[in-house]
């Protein structure tokens, strides 16, 4: 399917998807948020691919919303309505797909940080521009960002980045982990290859597994559900095909073929 506002490479089972608004340091629409959510859809539904990767074309990741594109169309029922349907519950989508890396490649605010945050694994260049600016606007920050931006880095950090909008650099965004990792720009996009191939040559049906977990385990306080869940899902892993994979290998001294038990299985 062709885009008008993101490109799609696949490449070594690895969907590589770009942001591709340069001219507005691609800044976010209602028509970006759907190409990107078909394009992973897309992507969970090919076995072919493994894992994701998203970035951005030109100087910028995202700089936040369109502000005449999005905000005209906040103000115009029509207008949103004719654009929001055919997006479904983006942090739900990200939780549920398969790994999923952002390569973070220049300033990076408002949604255009929000978005990424669910993902699985965050690289930024040494000099990106992140903010959560939205207290700037009047506005508060979206997509369980409070949440997430509260777990990545602590209570008091989160509060900062939150209630003054402050913007800070890649590397000082690594440092308070509200990113996982800062790298000099040439280094940026094989980083991310390299994360993501090591993330998604696992199993699928586990890292599905693993990531609903992360996604209701880590603020359940009943530590009861916690091991249910846990042992619930590996119940499942022991039924897989690819769990079968893994062992007839071991024991066979042989490097498993994970795709080719997913197809048989």
């Amino acid at each position: 399917m062709s885009y008008d506002t993101i490109l799609t490479d696949t490449a070594d089972g690895l969907l590589t998807i770009t942001l591709n608004r340069p001219d507005r340091l691609n800044a976010w629409t209602y028509r970006m948020g759907a190409e990107l959510g078909d394009a992973i859809a897309a992507a969970n539904d090919d076995d072919a691919i493994e894992a994701i990767i998203v970035t951005g074309a030109g100087r910028g990741f995202c700089a936040g919303a369109d502000i005449q594109d999005v905000f005209n169309a906040q103000q115009q029922d029509a207008g949103a309505a004719k654009e929001r349907p055919a997006m479904r519950s983006w942090v739900e989508l990200v939780r549920e797909s398969k790994p999923i890396v952002a390569a973070i490649n220049g300033a990076c605010i408002g949604v255009g940080l929000t978005q990424v945050l669910p993902m699985d694994y965050l690289i930024a260049t040494n000099d990106a521009k992140l903010s959560l600016r939205f207290i700037k606007m009047g506005l508060v920050p979206e997509l369980a960002s409070s949440q997430f931006v509260t777990l990545r880095c602590g209570f008091g950090q989160a509060n900062e980045l939150m209630l003054t909008g402050k913007t800070v650099s890649g590397a000082e965004a690594a440092a308070i982990g509200l990113v996982d990792r800062a790298v000099e720009a040439g280094e940026l996009l094989p980083a991310a290859r390299e994360m993501a191939k090591a993330m998604g040559n696992n199993p699928q049906a586990a890292l599905r597994a693993v990531k609903q977990l992360i996604t209701v385990n880590a603020t359940e306080s009943d530590i009861g559900k916690v091991q249910k869940r846990e042992l619930e899902a590996l119940q499942r892993c022991y039924a897989s095909a690819e769990h079968k994979e893994a062992i007839d290998a071991f024991l066979n001294k042989r490097e498993p073929d994970f795709r080719k038990a997913r197809q048989a299985g």
